[in-house]
């Protein structure tokens, strides 16, 4: 039998991921078997420094590149979140299979919505973007970072270390922990992170073998998706430093998108939308973020990096 390797990291929903991908695989491939190969990152190994100040969500994806760089897999399975925009020569985004919602949840014990939250009320996140998007919603609420795998957040909630906790909703229902979700926030309430909810597929460049053999995974409708939401964040020049969220709908051959720039406090909040046709996903991605920087977005990001 021959087989083929997946790169992923060891956390439960990285796990998840890659076994998901591999049942996938080898339902379409008779006769090819999945390994996989389990690497613990950098980011995965400091977990009481928020991600920004650490070099962002790029340290989750480092090292699994570099397996595939050494051939030591075929393919690794990211959520697409967490892919820096710029990627090495030698390696592509070959596949995006179908979403997961692209929402944040908010998880509670004391409280059914961000709405009933009280003055003075605790929120876990380690996301500039939720923090800001919060901030707006309910001005006088406290927000602590939090970090850690999915189990270990919740937990930090049950035990009352935060009166509410905000996680993507795709991460939570992909390992069926949805028992404290009470609010499947609207993304017209907090626009999620650029393409949350959706798996990148990475592989080597040239790689003809491992392409035939996913190609079953792509999914038309998401790659357009992430086109466009990618096209609007390199656009930006976006980093964790910088406070970004969009959200791309594609409707037949039309798409709508929405997209989002606010300075460090959350006193200049810029949000614009924008329309086109599906097939020049990136072009309106782009264009997008082009609205945004000639609206003052230039001058936030050039404070925020200065």
């Amino acid at each position: 039998m021959s087989t083929i390797t997946i790169a992923t990291r060891g956390s439960a929903l990285a796990l998840w991921q890659a076994n998901h991908i591999k049942s996938l695989i080898e339902q379409n491939n008779p006769g090819i078997e999945v390994l996989l190969n389990i690497i613990k990152t950098t980011g995965d190994k400091i977990l009481d420094v928020p991600l920004a100040k650490i070099g962002g969500k790029g340290l989750f994806v480092k090292e699994i590149e570099t397996a595939l760089l050494a051939n030591e897999a075929d393919l690794a399975v990211h959520s697409m979140k967490d892919v820096p925009v710029e990627l090495p020569a030698e390696l592509e985004i070959y596949a995006n299979p179908s979403p997961e919602k692209p929402n944040d949840a908010f998880l509670s014990i004391k409280y059914n919505s961000i709405n009933e939250l009280p003055d003075g009320a605790v929120v876990g996140t380690s996301s500039l973007r939720r923090k800001l998007q919060l901030k707006a919603i309910k001005p006088n609420i406290r927000t602590e970072e939090l970090r850690g795998n999915v189990n270990t957040r919740i937990q930090k909630m049950v035990d009352g270390q935060y009166d509410a906790i905000i996680l993507a909703q795709a991460g939570l229902e992909r390992l069926e922990l949805v028992e404290h979700i009470k609010q499947t926030i609207p993304v017209d309430l907090m626009l999620p992170a650029v393409c949350q909810g959706v798996l990148g597929i990475e592989i080597r460049k040239g790689d003809t073998r491992t392409m035939e053999i996913i190609k079953c995974l792509k999914d038309l409708e998401s790659e357009k998706r992430v086109a466009a939401e990618r096209a609007f964040l390199t656009k930006l020049e976006g980093g964790c430093q910088a406070p970004i969220a969009c959200h791309a709908v594609i409707s037949g051959d039309k798409l709508s998108m929405t997209g989002y720039l606010s300075d460090l406090e959350g006193e200049t909040v810029i949000m614009k939308r924008r329309e086109g046709a599906s097939i020049d996903a990136a072009t309106v991605g782009r264009m997008l973020a082009e609205d945004i920087l000639a609206d003052g977005g230039d001058k936030i990001l050039k404070a925020i990096y200065i």
